[in-house]
């Protein structure tokens, strides 16, 4: 019987359980400030802060009531900048516009004037041709 449980052991598997040392685990924060309770870490580090501000392209911005406001005081929602990049939009077209009707003229004074100097050469070469006469 012993000699038929010898040979029934399997090989890959060992006589006795003997798990790994798992490696000792590294602390999750070096820092203190978890252990203090929320009226002593405001103190201790100054945590009351206001809005969130910003500068951009020299205009200071500050987020309040879910919005940004500029340091005027002016309010500027997604709406009003929308409506303005339109109109932007729309007066970019309309100054394009301009200058196509400027080219045109110019186009068209550049042309008169010449038509101008040619009949004012041929008066001339009339009357110095009626002279000659």
């Amino acid at each position: 019987m012993e000699n038929l449980k010898k040979s029934l052991k399997m090989p890959l598997f060992g006589n006795t359980f003997s798990p790994k040392k798992t490696p000792p685990r590294r602390s999750a924060s070096l820092s203190s400030l978890h252990t203090l309770d929320r009226s002593t870490r405001e103190v201790e580090l100054g945590l009351e802060y206001g809005p969130p501000v910003m500068n951009i392209g020299g205009q200071s911005m500050k987020f309040e009531d879910g919005q940004w406001i500029t340091e005027s005081g002016e309010n500027t929602s997604g709406r009003e900048a929308q409506r303005l990049k339109k109109r932007n939009i729309q007066l970019e077209e309309e100054n394009n516009h301009l200058k196509l009707k400027i080219e045109i003229l110019m186009d068209m004074l550049t042309e008169t004037t010449v038509e101008f100097h040619l009949m004012e050469k041929k008066v001339e070469d009339v009357k110095t041709h009626q002279r000659k006469k």
